[in-house]
């Protein structure tokens, strides 16, 4: 049997190419005879047109004749895409992510925008079903076929489809075969809790108030036979790691008006192994509609799918058709994994103090998560991302040692290519299925079922991936939610959906400690959103906060810092790069904040130049998350799991990611990377500040994710001046690790810091019996007084405040003399204004 994919043309249907004579150059389209199904109509033979809401309808633009010129000199545009990138490439706007330019381009989100496209269709199709398959369309959208109204459709997330053999042109001359598609994009949504679940969140503390919308999804016209495969689920059914099956549950369309008797088909063999191919054949007989068929196929020596920390990513590809005699009606191939996931309950902690298990259980063995909020996509216009930054992203979350990435509810589902990046990386996913970020929604039926629709849509489109391993319902929803049991009772019915669905985990929301949560009944060490330190600055120096925290997971660890110079002049004008302009503000520099993680991090705030300062913040960033992550790891397995926030960040901006909007990793990146190495040494210590009168004390720590015992290993620890003089150097040998554990093995006690003048650093090593390096990590410490420091942090916290207070968090004015009233007022356009407090 020919197994085609999805993607090929239909021999016996239509052509598929560019007419040139007499006609619009780069728009028509013909599809060509061939073997395939597909006709596809993403690209950038698009055009675009703005019409005042409402407007077009009335000017007749849904109506324009399929072989008339007049869309061919509408602005260019490309699907997938969004409506401000196709602007900005005409010349309509300013590149958005430079300076205080998106500010400019709030007036695109006020107007409707049509796109059309125009094409050939040539030959019969009698004997087939035309369907217009949209991926996504972000948010709401009318659509025509020359001139026939085929439907409207809300949901960002969310496929649709039509059947249009009624309204197709099809004959064998070029205007006769001319076809005019026409999707009319609604402004944008302004209220997100009225689109809660079904359109990602357009606002936070890392974006201005800019929605995107647009085509977001590919375009395409798909031909088949009376029947078609509607869902195709290779669903594990794993026992062991030597007994496995799939249950092959299928969703076929027969269009027919009577029962029809067909074979399906299935081969199922290794994608990234070798293997012998499982071959299954079956008769089914479909009724008219929609028909349910499952069949169980066991997997002779199977081979699972782990994190690339546990094993190795393996990957299955199922062939599936169904067959008439010798005539193929329908064919698909799905990329799967066998794995099974399971929660324990997180030893340390008791049923009054939480609600749900945490340590997660990947084919039986228990997995530390080492993770980061994804922060994405890379781009927040879609126009703007490719497939090669996802790849660059996906390596640098493995290359920092990471076993997990977390999609939370103010970020939407991701697109096929991060799932199969993630598949075969052997990195595991954790995921709010739709983007959840408030439970200030309207409470009837009719709205919530909207919700619970688009997510299953959306897991149901997701769940063949094995990368997908764990599910949540919202993000902090209850930290917002005015009605805390209906929120509960709504999120509970979710995860009841989706469970139906796919046999993951779920968890209602995150964090559920907040005061909202306890009231609907959750418990007070459910999670913790490890963020207190930078919306608290100045409450404590960084070591005093880590110490206080004790809890079985923690989704999200946040601290701040700057993008690379190089980057900063990508998207900050020239005349504000230093000291930091208006622009730095725009884009989400919390200055206070930066200057107040910096002092406790150095000392001082380090804002004599902007690479001192930039390099400072990302520093103090890496240091927070370092820390942090090892005092969570150590507690294991007590901790199941941290996730950094975040990975990168989905424009310029100056806020949570380790690696910024240009795929570059910041400072902070190598910290983390050390953080979570699988096998990690570590030092564990009361503080960062010592009196050079004092000893230095700390314990070292082994903390092993692997399932390997290390036997005769070499720990050595040095301590090295401000100068990198080195004051003492000692070893410790003979040490067994264990798999899976957490240990201290021995103590540093030295009285060396009398040597020492300002700073000195602590560096360990641990060496296998070969003397190979096996883990490594260093520290920095200060020569002063902890106290006086904390009161000085104290003392910037209280100034802070005072100015969060006056003018509110987010409000950057608060920076700039000049325009805030507390220093000479702007008074021109050539008037430069500079943040106070920098470069002196």
């Amino acid at each position: 049997m020919n197994y085609l994919k999805h993607v090929l043309l239909f021999l016996s249907l239509i052509v598929f190419s560019i007419c040139t004579a007499n006609a619009q150059p780069g728009l028509e389209k013909s599809l060509a005879e061939s073997e395939l199904e597909e006709q596809n109509l993403s690209g950038y033979h698009w055009k675009m047109k703005m019409m005042l809401p409402g407007e077009g309808v009335k000017a007749g633009l849904h109506k324009l004749p399929p072989t008339d010129l007049e869309t061919n000199f509408w602005n260019s545009a490309k699907v997938p895409g969004d409506v401000y990138t196709d602007l900005w490439k005409v010349g309509a706007i300013d590149d958005p992510y430079f300076g205080r330019n998106s500010v400019r381009c709030q007036w695109v989100q006020q107007y409707e925008w049509w796109y059309a496209i125009q094409f050939n269709v040539t030959d019969d199709l009698a004997d087939r079903i035309a369907r217009l398959d949209f991926e996504g369309v972000d948010f709401a959208c009318d659509v025509w076929l020359n001139g026939t109204f085929l439907g409207s459709h809300e949901g960002a997330f969310s496929p649709f489809t039509f059947d249009v053999n009624e309204a197709l042109r099809i004959a064998k001359d070029r205007l006769g075969s001319s076809n005019l598609l026409m999707v009319r994009l609604a402004p944008p949504p302004a209220v997100n809790s009225l689109v809660a679940g079904r359109k990602t969140p357009w606002f936070g503390d890392y974006w201005r108030d800019l929605t995107p919308f647009g085509i977001t999804g590919n375009v395409s016209l798909n031909y088949s036979k009376e029947a078609r495969f509607k869902d195709v689920y290779l669903k594990p059914l794993v026992k062991s790691e030597k007994e496995a099956a799939v249950s092959l549950e299928l969703e076929i369309e027969h269009i027919g008006k009577t029962a029809k008797s067909v074979f399906v088909n299935s081969q199922i063999e290794g994608q990234n192994f070798s293997s012998k191919a499982i071959k299954t054949s079956f008769e089914v007989v479909l009724k008219p509609g929609l028909n349910t068929i499952k069949k169980e196929i066991e997997i002779d020596n199977p081979q699972l799918w782990w994190t690339w920390d546990l094993g190795k990513p393996n990957l299955y590809v199922s062939k599936v058709s169904i067959t008439d005699g010798d005539r193929t009606l329908d064919a698909k191939e799905t990329t799967f994994g066998l794995r099974k996931v399971e929660m324990e309950w997180n030893p340390g902690f008791t049923r009054d103090e939480v609600s749900f298990p945490r340590t997660t259980v990947l084919n039986g063995k228990s997995m530390f998560i080492r993770s980061a909020c994804w922060g994405g996509p890379p781009d927040i216009f879609v126009g703007r991302t490719t497939e090669d930054k996802y790849r660059k992203l996906i390596a640098l979350a493995k290359d920092a040692n990471m076993n997990n990435i977390r999609i939370f509810g103010w970020h939407p589902p991701e697109i096929p290519i991060f799932y199969q990046l993630c598949n075969e990386a052997g990195i595991s996913v954790w995921q709010d299925i739709v983007p959840l970020g408030t439970g200030n929604f309207p409470q009837d039926d009719a709205f919530v079922d909207r919700i619970i629709d688009e997510a299953v849509g959306v897991v149901k489109e997701r769940r063949n991936n094995p990368s997908l391993i764990m599910m949540e319902g919202g993000e902090e929803m209850f930290l917002r939610a005015t009605d805390p049991v209906f929120t509960r009772r709504m999120l509970e019915k979710l995860g009841g959906k989706l469970q139906e669905n796919i046999d993951l985990p779920f968890v209602p929301d995150s964090p559920m400690t907040d005061e909202p949560s306890q009231e609907a009944g959750f418990k007070p060490k459910e999670a913790v959103h490890a963020l207190a330190y930078f919306y608290g600055m100045g409450r404590w120096l960084m070591e005093d906060w880590i110490k206080g925290m004790n809890y079985p997971i923690v989704p999200e660890l946040a601290v701040t810092s700057v993008p690379n110079v190089e980057s900063l002049k990508k998207f900050i004008p020239e005349n504000e790069i230093w000291p930091p302009g208006l622009s730095w503000g725009h884009h989400w520099a919390d200055l206070d904040h930066l200057r107040m993680q910096n002092f406790d991090t150095f000392g001082n705030t380090r804002t004599a130049s902007l690479q001192e300062f930039v390099d400072a913040t990302q520093d103090s960033q890496g240091t927070v998350f370092q820390l942090t992550i090892e005092h969570f790891r150590r507690n294991k397995p007590k901790t199941s799991g941290i996730a950094i926030c975040h990975l990168m960040t989905y424009w310029p901006d100056m806020k949570w990611g380790i690696i910024d909007n240009y795929q570059t990793p910041k400072r902070s990146f190598d910290f983390v990377k050390r953080a979570y190495q699988p096998l990690l040494v570590n030092l564990n210590f009361t503080k960062r500040r010592w009196m050079n009168e004092e000893s230095f004390k700390g314990e070292v720590w082994i903390v092993n994710d692997l399932y390997q015992d290390y036997q005769n290993l070499t720990a050595t620890y040095e301590i090295l001046d401000q100068d990198k003089n080195v004051l003492v150097s000692k070893s410790k040998t003979k040490i067994q690790v264990k798999e899976n554990s957490s240990k201290q093995f021995f103590t540093i006690d030295e009285s060396i810091l009398d040597k020492v003048k300002s700073s000195f650093t602590v560096n360990l090593t641990l060496k296998d019996s070969n003397g190979e390096v096996v883990s490594s990590n260093t520290y920095q410490f200060l020569i002063g007084n902890q106290e006086l420091a904390d009161a000085e942090m104290k003392k910037m916290g209280e100034e802070r405040n005072l100015n969060n207070q006056k003018y509110t968090y987010g409000n950057y004015f608060m920076f700039y003399p000049k325009y805030n009233g507390e220093g000479k007022q702007v008074e021109g356009k050539t008037d430069e204004v500079k943040a106070a407090g920098f470069g002196n």
